[in-house]
């Protein structure tokens, strides 16, 4: 009996074992179960406001059906057309038809405007010629049309009319990057005098890493300051950093112009103690000084913070027993506290460069022409131009230089030595 008993009990652990794992892992299923639950709110939220424009936004750069859908025998006829020679009848014909329908539906403006941003020019050809054809009488549309207005006999009209009408297209790409088509298809640059967009984005990458290092070079004392005052002076200087935050981004640039004008706060008191002639008064204001100044006050918070939580964690010690064992002030700094507080100055200089580089408002009302960013131009032409799918192409560009340098920036530094305190 004694001999049973044993051999039993060797299986009777391990089916309880088993059982409490069983148990175990159940319950852990059910925890990540509720867990992803409680998440799903955010996931949402997330997808809503975040990957659904960020996916139309590129869907939109490269996908415009509207001159397809409008035209579509048209378009036929035109792929078959070498792009050289004379036009038949049937392809007069055939435009002439589906314009007047597109224009019965409301949509010939839409066509016009993007065969004129093919070629400059076209809109009016087409609109006007359309309007005229209502009431036109002949054998030949050809003849008609071209009686309307000569441009309908020039195979870069018709060119133009075929690109526009492509579904899939990376024209808008091509622009963004100042190149352009050539009628035989080629690519080449454009014309110097009207190379914009490159320019504009060096400028907007060179403007953000300046600004990232003046925000640095600014909130890392003060940032050192806070961190090793007196709690209450510390509190008190912490609000004034978070000042900022509570006044409203148009009130703060409008507070700038006023203090940086050539006749405002700044200049009348240089002139007043002396410092510089009334009629040698310095441009602060709509150029890259009034950049600089504007977008350095108003990001420089995203720097301080980050350094003042991870400045806080570092304890004292550290540079005293450096100094104790013969480090000079500046040995102590360099190499004992520095490196520590270089998850807070990779922080902070992520955080202030992403943000410089996609903001349009503060350029735009204090930059003038020369301070301008290449976000003003996406701004420009979502609002104004309303060139869509160049503004999606430009934002694209943007956006994967941003990743390629948030990668450049996980390779050489690495992203998990990055924290905020």
């Amino acid at each position: 009996m004694l001999r049973t008993t044993r051999e039993i009990h060797p299986q009777v652990v391990d089916q309880v074992t088993a059982e409490t794992g069983l148990d175990a892992s159940k319950q852990q299923a059910r925890q990540r179960r509720r867990a992803g639950g409680l998440a799903l709110p955010l996931i949402a939220f997330v997808l809503v406001t975040f990957v659904a424009p960020l996916g139309s936004l590129l869907v939109r750069s490269a996908y415009d059906p509207l001159v397809a859908d409008a035209l579509p025998e048209t378009l036929v006829l035109l792929r078959a057309w070498d792009g050289t020679s004379a036009l038949e009848e049937p392809v007069y014909a055939t435009a002439a038809r589906e314009l007047l329908q597109a224009r019965e539906e409301r949509t010939l403006g839409q066509i016009a405007t993007r065969v004129n941003r093919i070629k400059s020019g076209l809109r009016s050809v087409v609109t006007r010629s359309v309007r005229k054809l209502r009431n036109a009488s002949g054998d030949s549309w050809r003849e008609t049309m071209i009686g309307i207005n000569a441009a309908w006999g020039e195979p870069e009209v018709w060119l133009a009319i075929r690109s526009a009408g492509e579904r899939f297209t990376f024209r808008h790409y091509i622009n963004a990057l100042d190149f352009m088509r050539q009628p035989d298809g080629s690519i080449a640059r454009q014309p110097e005098e009207r190379r914009i967009y490159l320019p504009l984005l060096w400028r907007t990458l060179a403007i953000s890493f300046g600004i990232s290092a003046l925000c640095l070079v600014i909130g890392y004392p003060i940032a050192h300051l806070i961190a090793h005052a007196p709690p209450r002076r510390a509190n008190l200087l912490l609000l004034l950093v978070l000042v900022p935050f509570w006044t409203s981004l148009l009130v703060r640039t409008t507070a700038w112009i006023v203090l940086l004008q050539t006749q405002g706060v700044i200049n009348s008191l240089l002139v007043a103690v002396g410092l510089i002639a009334d009629d040698g008064r310095i441009a602060m204001i709509y150029n890259m000084t009034g950049t600089f100044v504007a977008m350095t006050h108003v990001l420089l918070p995203f720097m301080v913070l980050p350094l003042y939580s991870v400045m806080r964690s570092i304890p004292p010690s550290h540079v005293r027993a450096a100094a104790s064992l013969g480090a000079t002030p500046f040995q102590a700094f360099w190499r004992v506290y520095w490196p520590q507080t270089l998850p807070g100055v990779g922080a902070g200089s992520l955080m202030v460069f992403i943000l410089a580089i996609g903001y349009y408002i503060t350029p735009a009302l204090v930059g003038g022409s020369k301070g301008q960013l290449i976000s003003n131009m996406i701004a420009y032409h979502m609002q104004t131009s309303l060139n869509w799918g160049l503004a999606a192409a430009l934002a694209a560009i943007l956006l994967v230089g941003i990743i390629a340098l948030y990668v450049l920036y996980d390779r050489v530094v690495g992203i998990d030595r990055m924290r905020l305190g």
